[in-house]
């Protein structure tokens, strides 16, 4: 343990017997990425709100959800979304509705349904706020001195749902890929490499990046996973599957795709089987493509004990997956620590979801696998999933980790490592070996470890592999926050 690190062990400990002193500690430290992020789910309420006001949407006051206007305006009985702020009540009752604050158990609404009920009430609003969510999102992460963002984001796929419905399904996958490709699914990656063009664009204007009054969210680099709905039709699922490799494929800026919606719906557990089957499919003829997928996030009750054998399996042994979101059930698989042994030792790493999994599946604690993951030598990360809608920060996240498991600061600093380690950017890794934290590639050897002034050699790599430069740049803000000075 250098100097350093021992000072901010000490602090750590220190602040252990009050939360916020500990939310204080935690929030200055270096925490790298946040590789597990639904963009639509990390923006609060209050901006939603006030998004829906601009765009002239109206409100149900039943339903608690945003509504479209007819040609003469909002409906008799419900409200214009821009006077809600006007009624401190009804304001109030909208943030509840949008998001987990103040909710409670009560017959037949488990925080499961209340949670995953939230996106539909608050959607509707125009694209265009797409960069102002990104802006949020980042602005919130640089604050607390992340670095690296990984939005989950789902773009405009509508085209690729019409050719499904015209494409007669075919059981062979290659065959179904070359007639949906025929057909002009490849059309709209164009769309939606403009959705991204337009949501830079604004973000970029927001924070006035590249102007002497650049905002610090312009320092946090963000990526996106390209999101399948896995609760629709095996046909669309294959189509918007499809279009999303394409994506990935053409567009640097969308490293990857990740399957969503809840796992335990009827569809996601049905065809969940076919559903990796599409994916093994999609990574042999795009490999170069990042894979992670949301799997085991179920428990028992939630679904049949039966259904919870196999999904983390599946997702790694056939689907490719180089993380797994949630992995809430690896203790029901089949053979669990086997396939535990086999994450480790393929460094298949876990997004950590420690609140959500609390809300949605009422999985915390004692409870929780995320001490089994680091028994077993799993690479982890904390990491939010929904910001928004669970009302907190990857600050609360860390807090929560370590008031529930007693983590030290040595295990918090490997963690953030391994959130660079196993993002999705391109190029080598600084280290040597993967998770063998503190001996890097024999380019920067003998540089210290984050310096201003790397050598002419160990620049050079840097400059080379994107993935390499990240992790120079935490080590840097370690070597910053290790000394007691502001973060970089």
């Amino acid at each position: 343990m250098t100097p350093g690190e021992a000072r901010a062990s000490k602090q750590l400990d220190a602040a252990r017997a009050n939360t916020e002193e500990l939310y204080a500690f935690l929030y200055r430290m270096p925490k790298g990425a946040d590789l597990h992020n639904h963009l639509s789910g990390a923006v609060y309420a209050e901006s939603f709100i006030r998004a829906a006001g601009e765009d002239h949407l109206c409100v149900d006051p039943v339903a608690l959800a945003f509504i479209k206007p007819s040609v003469n305006g909002c409906l008799t009985g419900s409200v214009a979304a821009a006077q809600v702020p006007a009624n401190q009540h009804f304001y109030d009752e909208l943030i509840d509705s949008f998001s987990m604050r103040g909710w409670v158990p009560t017959p037949g609404v488990t925080g499961h349904d209340h949670f995953f009920d939230a996106f539909a009430k608050f959607s509707g609003t125009d694209p265009k706020h797409v960069g102002e969510w990104i802006d949020e999102v980042a602005g919130r992460a640089a604050s607390q001195n992340e670095q690296y963002l990984e939005l989950m984001d789902t773009p405009e796929f509508s085209q690729a749902t019409l050719l499904s419905r015209q494409v007669p399904w075919d059981n062979d996958l290659a065959a179904y890929r070359n007639a949906l490709l025929a057909a002009g699914l490849r059309d709209e990656v164009a769309v939606d490499r403009a959705h991204y063009d337009r949501a830079e664009a604004t973000r970029n204007e927001l924070e006035h990046c590249g102007r002497a009054n650049e905002a610090i969210a312009c320092r946090v680099k963000v990526r996106y996973l390209y999101q399948i709905l896995r609760g629709n039709p095996k046909e669309q699922v294959f189509a918007q599957t499809l279009l999303g490799f394409e994506v990935a494929s053409a567009d640097p800026r969308v490293v990857g795709i990740n399957y969503v919606m809840p796992e335990d719906g009827y569809t996601s557990m049905a065809d969940y089987s076919l559903h990796m089957q599409i994916v093994a499919f999609m990574h042999s003829v795009y490999p170069k493509v990042h894979i992670s997928l949301h799997a085991g996030e179920i428990a028992p009750g939630l679904v049949t004990y039966e259904g919870l054998c196999c999904h983390i399996r599946l997702a790694v042994k056939q689907a490719h997956a180089e993380r797994i979101g949630h992995g809430v059930d690896i203790m029901y698989e089949d053979d669990p620590e086997d396939l535990l042994r086999e994450m480790a030792a393929n460094h298949v790493m876990v997004e950590i979801n420690l609140t959500s999994n609390d809300a949605i599946l009422g999985v915390s604690g004692k409870d929780h696998p995320f001490p089994i993951y680091r028994q077993f030598g799993v690479p982890v990360a904390l990491s939010t999933d929904d910001e928004g809608v669970s009302r907190i920060n990857l600050t609360h996240e860390y807090v929560r980790a370590v008031q529930s498991y007693d983590l030290h600061y040595s295990a918090l600093k490997k963690m953030v490592r391994e959130s660079i380690e196993h993002a999705f950017l391109p190029g080598a890794s600084l280290w040597q070996a993967p998770e063998a934290f503190g001996h890097a590639v024999a380019a920067c050897a003998q540089d210290q470890l984050g310096a201003e002034k790397p050598s002419d050699g160990c620049a050079a790599f840097l400059k080379q592999n994107e993935k390499a430069g990240e992790q120079w740049a935490l080590e840097s803000r370690f070597r910053v926050f290790e000394s007691g000075t502001s973060n970089p």
